[in-house]
């Protein structure tokens, strides 16, 4: 069990279309598992971006970056 919840904006479905397959399933299958058990552990935005976390990640030498906000009252 997490200790979050996920919700994602409409853009997500959209911008993961655009990503090959076998790094949409990693994001699904490894990262977003890391993120919702422990989302503290993305860098924290500074400046007009406060309040939203950034968790990087690379596959065959190219970065992904996903940003997420954490809302203490949406825990699972």
């Amino acid at each position: 069990m997490f200790r979050f919840r996920d919700e994602y904006h409409p853009q997500v479905k959209k911008d993961l279309k655009k990503i090959d397959k076998s790094v949409q399933l990693e994001i699904k299958d490894s990262h977003i598992p890391k993120i919702l058990n422990d989302p503290y552990m993305g860098d924290e935005l500074t400046g007009d971006l406060a309040g939203i976390h950034s968790y990087h990640l690379e596959k065959d030498r190219v970065q992904y970056r996903i940003s997420y906000i954490i809302d203490e009252g949406k825990r699972s």
